[in-house]
């Protein structure tokens, strides 16, 4: 549950919307971090007793069982879908979607896409390890170029199957989009960030600014045949240069679009032949 210092002050406790069930994620997986954050913010936000989650087909399709909220289950890529109803039909709800790459980018991108061109007023958390993991390790949409998978096992070739789908730059023309970030959890400095740049992107849906999306660059050790420690460099060395981390739109109240504080190198979009 958590640490006491010697004078019996608690330094990490569980998060109150986060449950004890134990986790059926592979061991250094990003999404159990990433169910302690949503946890976290709920909690610090106070907003457990109005929040809806709607979860996707993948790897996280039991995130119901992690954070003690209300839930819906989307059928597969039609999240989106079913936040615009939750939310229009109960405005007064924080309605958010948690997507893997195949579930958002794949056969979901025309719900993305139009919910974000209409503005719709819930929070996306995009989940991006460039790889369908639930299907045991075929391309994705965000599969690099040179990256290996089960369907590319000579690396992804952009002449064949396109170079990767960047989708908060894709998302970040349509006007009403109003924030848009990409981080990791890849490091505790980078968990901290993405804890900041999630309770934004909350905020933004509590004061009714519109449409809002957090791409998560997550570690899948398993079908990167990985340690997690190498997962964490691959993430900073590799993935990040085709995926640059930092603020990609920022239009709320307050906010200014902030490209200039992307990493160098965001303009590539070649992988790793590994």
């Amino acid at each position: 549950m958590g640490k006491a210092s010697a004078r019996g002050k608690a330094l990490y406790t569980r998060p109150a919307s986060l449950t004890e069930a134990q986790t059926h994620y592979c061991p250094g997986c990003g999404h159990s971090t990433m169910h302690r954050l949503l946890a976290e913010v709920i909690d610090e936000l106070g907003i457990r007793e109005r929040t809806i989650g709607v979860a996707p087909v993948g790897c996280a399709v039991l995130a119901y069982e992690y954070i003690n909220i209300d839930w819906s289950e989307a059928a597969h890529g039609r999240p989106p879908a079913v936040a615009t109803a939750l939310k229009r039909l109960q405005p007064d709800k924080i309605v958010f979607t948690y997507q893997g790459d195949g579930d958002l980018a794949a056969i979901g991108m025309a719900e993305t896409i139009h919910a974000a061109n209409r503005g719709e007023n819930f929070t996306t958390i995009f989940i991006n390890n460039a790889v369908y993991a639930m299907t045991q390790g075929q391309m994705a949409p965000t599969t690099m170029v040179g990256q290996k998978t089960k369907t590319t096992p000579r690396g992804r070739d952009a002449n064949t199957e396109g170079p990767p789908m960047r989708v908060c730059e894709l998302l970040s023309g349509f006007e009403r989009v109003r924030f848009l970030a990409r981080g990791t959890v890849a490091s505790p400095p980078r968990v901290r960030e993405m804890k900041r740049l999630l309770k934004k992107a909350f905020q933004y849906q509590i004061d009714g600014v519109g449409y809002s999306l957090v791409e998560v660059l997550s570690p899948c050790p398993t079908y990167w045949r990985l340690k997690p420690a190498d997962c964490s460099e691959f993430i900073e060395n590799t993935m990040a240069k085709v995926f640059p981390m930092g603020i990609v739109k920022d239009t709320g109240p307050g906010g200014q679009d902030r490209d200039e504080g992307l990493r160098p190198g965001g303009d590539s979009t070649e992988g790793t032949s590994g």
